[in-house]
């Protein structure tokens, strides 16, 4: 991977994704940042793949025409770590 990812995230370990995690108080506080998440995707039209397991959330974001991380990306890490 040659660009830079945002701190925090890492790559996956077959270098086709990067990744992290959020923890938050409650169900409730992760399910609204998973919804804020979704907006800002669907007014870029890039979906990131998710995992929501009571109060953590796992990201794993990738482009699949692509074959692996693109500044799309990098861009929407960037647009998460934001919204967190």
């Amino acid at each position: 991977m040659t660009m830079d990812i945002p701190g925090g995230w890492t790559a996956s370990g077959d270098g086709k994704a990067i990744e992290k995690s959020f923890r938050f108080a409650d169900f409730s506080e992760a399910f609204a940042f998973l919804t804020r998440v979704a907006m800002h995707a669907e007014k870029v039209d890039h979906h990131p793949e998710f995992t929501n397991v009571w109060n953590r959330v796992d990201f794993r974001l990738t482009s699949h025409d692509a074959g692996g991380v693109t500044e799309r990306d990098v861009a929407l890490a960037s647009a998460i770590d934001a919204l967190a």
